[in-house]
């Protein structure tokens, strides 16, 4: 008797790009630490009744099939292949959230995003450059009010990831949160743009759903993406949840099975 333990394992291939465009040479992506895999199949039936109750035939119209992951591991490459569609690039994109603090310094009251930790400076990670400021608080956790130019107290003014504070708050500790960009190897980002409505990247999915030494495979020819749901949760693991749809390629295929009996 053939059954079925387990969350199974899914690949997704990239067939097209947001704009519909072939992909030269696709990269199939594996959607890691799945936790859930559900594909739901269903149709229409339309029934013929006469003057009694209960019909007298019934015909299938319709047919739809949808699928959902919960998948553990995110990268880019996999959201930017099924999801999105778009340019994806190497590099890091990311933010700095201060939980160390630092004075303010002496005249001229400043302190730097730049290459190292210093009484007057604090170190970008990554080797990176200052892209955005975020805010900046104290440590009572008032935000403090950016301004253009000439701070008073409570306030600060930022350029080019130097902060400017009031000669009044000399002394005072503060957290700097800002945005960063560096250079990576490893790392990727993408910018979306607003496309108009129709585009959106295909792919084929590949289901693999082992146990005892037999398996049961699925491959959907042609998927669309529709929905991805990032939820976080206080003391608990992010799993973010990939929904798909399923339709005919080219050759009018919809999918393949196959079971070990």
């Amino acid at each position: 008797m053939q059954t079925i333990f387990g969350a199974g394992s899914l690949w997704g291939t990239p067939l097209t790009d947001a704009t519909g465009a072939a992909v030269a040479v696709p990269s199939p992506v594996q959607f890691g630490l799945s936790q859930e895999i559900s594909i739901d199949m269903s149709f229409d039936n339309k029934l013929l009744y006469g003057q009694n109750q209960f019909p007298v035939k019934a015909g299938r119209g319709k047919g739809k099939i949808s699928g959902k992951v919960k998948n553990a591991q995110v990268n880019g490459a996999m959201w930017n292949s099924i999801f999105f569609g778009q340019t994806l690039s190497a590099g890091i994109a990311n933010i700095k959230q201060d939980s160390v603090g630092i004075l303010i310094p002496a005249t001229p009251f400043t302190i730097t995003a730049g290459a190292a930790d210093s009484l007057v400076a604090i170190k970008i990670p990554d080797a990176g450059t200052w892209a955005t400021d975020l805010g900046v608080v104290t440590a009572g956790g008032l935000p403090m009010k950016r301004v253009t130019a000439a701070p008073a107290t409570g306030q600060y003014t930022v350029s080019a990831g130097v902060y400017l504070f009031a000669a009044a708050d000399l002394g005072l500790k503060v957290f700097i949160n800002y945005g960063y960009t560096a250079a990576s190897t490893v790392a990727t980002k993408s910018s979306v743009a607003n496309l108009p409505m129709g585009y959106a990247p295909t792919f084929r999915a590949d289901i693999l759903l082992p146990f005892e030494g037999k398996a049961v495979t699925y491959t959907f020819y042609s998927c669309l993406a529709s929905k991805l749901t990032v939820a976080t949760k206080l003391d608990d693991f992010v799993v973010p949840e990939i929904d798909f749809d399923c339709f005919a390629d080219a050759q009018g295929r919809i999918f393949d099975y196959s079971m070990s009996e």
